[in-house]
């Protein structure tokens, strides 16, 4: 892609759009509403299916293989796909956290996480169960820092 080419001049142009005028463009594009996400968001993605559009999307090999590995490491479960593995310790860090005079230590497992043997799917879960109210399970357990490294 240069500069003299359309598609360019397409793509630097969403960088002064209005979110408006974004999501008007998300919709003549996608054919659906926009989600209600950052702009930044809208931008990649938008900026993606402009040069779809223009020089064609993946090749149906790619789309196959990619299919075919995501069906071997995540199974039929999309909702394991959108999970962000690469903000989620490895598999058995110890997590410790003190909680009013009591130390509580969390396994983080290959498929989630383990307190008191049982199994949990979040963070968040065992925080609840430890503290009674709501809570940001990676926030409680002090994996912001964590995340903000990589």
């Amino acid at each position: 892609m240069t500069k003299e080419d359309p598609v360019y001049a397409r793509v630097a142009a969403l960088k002064i759009k209005t979110p408006t005028e974004l999501r008007e463009i998300w919709r003549d594009l996608m054919g659906t509403e926009p989600p209600p996400f950052t702009r930044r968001y809208l931008e990649t993605r938008l900026s993606y299916r402009i040069q779809e559009l223009a020089y064609g999307g993946l090749k149906p090999e790619t789309r196959k293989r990619l299919e075919e590995l995501a069906e071997k490491w995540d199974g039929d479960n999309s909702a394991k796909r959108r999970i962000r593995h690469d903000l989620k310790p490895i598999a058995g860090t110890r997590l410790i956290r003190e909680w009013q005079g009591e130390e509580y230590v969390v396994t983080v497992t290959s498929d989630g996480y383990e307190w008191q043997g049982r199994p949990y799917q979040s963070l968040s879960a065992i925080a609840r169960a430890i503290t009674g109210t709501r809570w940001n399970g990676p926030v409680f357990f002090g994996l912001n820092n964590y995340r903000k490294r990589k």
